[in-house]
């Protein structure tokens, strides 16, 4: 577990709306591991999503569709064990929420029970709103997605930006209003005209979270393994790399090759050694 000052307080969905009403921007950040997980609670980021991303980035798969409950799980209880400050959020996989009310609060609650997490996301607006109900009635809080809802990719035709046209923007703004009402405690904007976010972000007393949706909403969110360089098969536009950890690794695993070739790892200092009286008593048993 991670070890804070006095003054680290932990992270609520009370604090995301403090922080909107206050114009502190929220920092969110994805993690699928512990050691991860306790490297962004140090940073102090505000909250940790456990997307469903992990079935790209972590997992190999093409996109998020096959990712299952169980494999969220899995990663979740790792992130839990890492981060004990930020606010926690796990990532419904497809097919988890979809389905029914029943199978949604059912999945849910699992996320809280056996993954660790704190609160749950799930992608959709009007349509998701009986399985949302449902969510938060059972006492869960529930972060929204909007835009482009990578579970959607084969509707979509493709990962491509949403809200582009003028009813298309409409539309996102009266699901906004809808999910606010239903009581989600924030709502993120993926790849959104910046002005239409903006739109939303004044129009909505909820906090809202961007990912290539500009500058003006009331937070933002990005893949870690992203904006670290650790995943090369496909970067966002909207993504700003703050590293790039593939090509450490990439001339650490070198590095490694090429000590060992040479015999130069390991070198005395990474070896176990025994004492000579024992080393002797061996070579006289063997004698």
């Amino acid at each position: 577990m991670s070890v804070y000052s006095s003054d680290d307080k932990k992270i609520t969905v009370r604090d995301f709306q403090r922080k909107k009403e206050a114009r502190e921007p929220i920092a969110m950040l994805t993690a699928y591991d512990y050691p991860v997980a306790r490297a962004l609670d140090r940073a102090r980021i505000d909250s940790i999503l456990v997307g469903d991303s992990l079935g790209m980035v972590a997992l190999g798969y093409d996109n998020t569709l096959p990712v299952t409950m169980d494999e969220m799980i899995h990663h979740c209880k790792a992130v839990a064990r890492g981060a004990s400050r930020a606010l926690l959020v796990g990532d419904m996989p497809f097919l988890s929420y979809q389905t029914s009310p029943v199978d949604a609060v059912r999945n849910a609650g699992r996320f809280l029970q056996e993954g660790g997490m704190e609160a749950v996301k799930l992608e959709g607006g009007r349509e998701m709103l009986p399985a949302i109900q449902a969510i938060l009635e059972a006492g869960i809080p529930v972060l929204s997605h909007l835009g482009l809802t990578p579970q959607s990719v084969h509707k979509f035709g493709g990962m491509r930006p949403q809200g582009r046209t003028a009813e298309a923007a409409r539309r996102l703004l009266e699901d906004a209003l809808l999910l606010e009402q239903t009581g989600v405690f924030a709502v993120v904007l993926e790849s959104i005209p910046a002005r239409v976010a903006k739109l939303l972000t004044e129009r909505l007393s909820i906090p809202t979270i961007g990912i290539g949706a500009g500058l003006d909403v009331d937070g933002q969110v990005l893949v870690t393994n992203d904006m670290l360089g650790l995943y090369d098969r496909f970067t966002p536009r909207f993504v700003k790399r703050y590293a790039n950890l593939l090509e450490d690794m990439n001339r650490a695993f070198e590095a490694y090759r090429a000590d060992v070739q040479a015999r130069a790892f390991p070198s005395p200092e990474h070896a176990t050694d025994m004492p000579d009286e024992e080393w002797q008593k061996l070579q006289e048993m063997l004698t």
